[in-house]
C-alpha cells in the first residue's frame, strides 16, 4: 500500500476535477499541506475560489494536511474589504483622480491570515470569511458562512455558521490533538489507516512509538 503521490496535481487517474491544492496553486500566499484536495466538479481551479486575493496585502490562506474541500467552496480574502469609517464606496478603483482616495491597509482593517487546520472537511458552497481559523478535524456544513473561528473537531453550519455539535468527547478530542496523526510519515499513516478512519483511539495511541 502506497497511496497517491502527494506531488501529483490530479491524484485520481482520468479525473482532472479533484486536485491536490498545493500542486495547482500559483500564488505565493496560498499554502497547503500534503494530500489536501479541492474537488471542483467542473474542472475549475482552486485559486478561482479564493476571492479578492492580492498578495501585496500580505495576508495568507494556509491549509493543513489531509483536508477535503468540496465544490464551490469560497474563501474571501482581505482584498474585498472596504473602508467603514465613512462611505463604503471604493471611489479609488475607478481612477480619473479618485485614486487619490485609496485607503491605507490600516483604514480597511485587515483581518489577517485565514487558517484551515488538518483533516478538515468543508462542504459544498461553504464560504470562509477573512481571518477565520478553523481547527483540526472540524467539519463545515454545505453552504455555511463561517464568520468566526471554529474549534477543533467541531461541526458548524448555517449563515452565520453556528456550532451544531462536538464530534467527540472533550478527552477524545484532546488525545487526537496530541497524536496529530497527519504529521507522521506516510508509511506510518498507511499502517494505521484503519484506526484513523474509524476513530480507534486505542490503536492510534500506538503511533506515538514512531514519533
Amino acid at each position: 500500500m502506497t497511496g497517491p503521490n502527494p506531488s501529483e496535481k490530479y491524484p485520481i487517474p482520468g479525473n482532472t476535477s479533484l486536485q491536490f491544492i498545493k500542486n495547482t496553486v500559483t500564488m505565493t500566499n496560498i499554502i497547503a499541506g500534503d494530500y489536501s484536495y479541492y474537488d471542483s466538479a467542473n474542472g475549475g481551479s482552486f485559486e478561482d475560489q479564493v476571492l479578492y486575493n492580492y498578495e501585496l496585502f500580505g495576508t495568507k490562506l494556509i491549509i493543513g494536511k489531509f483536508c477535503s474541500i468540496a465544490p464551490e467552496t469560497r474563501f474571501m480574502m482581505d482584498g474585498g474589504n472596504h473602508r467603514m469609517d465613512g462611505s463604503t464606496y471604493p471611489f479609488n478603483i475607478f481612477g480619473r483622480g479618485w485614486e487619490a482616495f485609496t485607503p491605507t491597509l490600516e483604514e480597511i482593517k485587515l483581518k489577517g491570515d485565514t487558517v484551515i487546520g488538518n483533516d478538515v472537511w468543508i462542504g459544498s458552497r461553504a464560504t470562509i470569511m477573512p481571518g477565520v481559523h478553523v481547527g483540526d478535524g472540524a467539519i463545515i456544513a454545505a453552504e455555511a458562512v463561517v464568520v468566526k473561528d471554529v474549534e477543533p473537531y467541531t461541526i458548524v453550519g448555517g449563515n452565520p455558521a453556528k456550532v451544531i455539535r462536538q464530534r467527540f468527547a472533550p478527552e477524545v478530542i484532546q488525545e487526537l490533538l496530541d497524536i496529530q496523526w497527519w504529521d507522521y510519515d506516510i508509511e506510518v499513516i498507511n499502517q494505521f489507516i484503519g484506526a484513523i478512519v474509524s476513530g480507534d483511539i486505542e490503536t492510534m495511541r500506538k503511533m506515538k512509538q514512531y514519533g
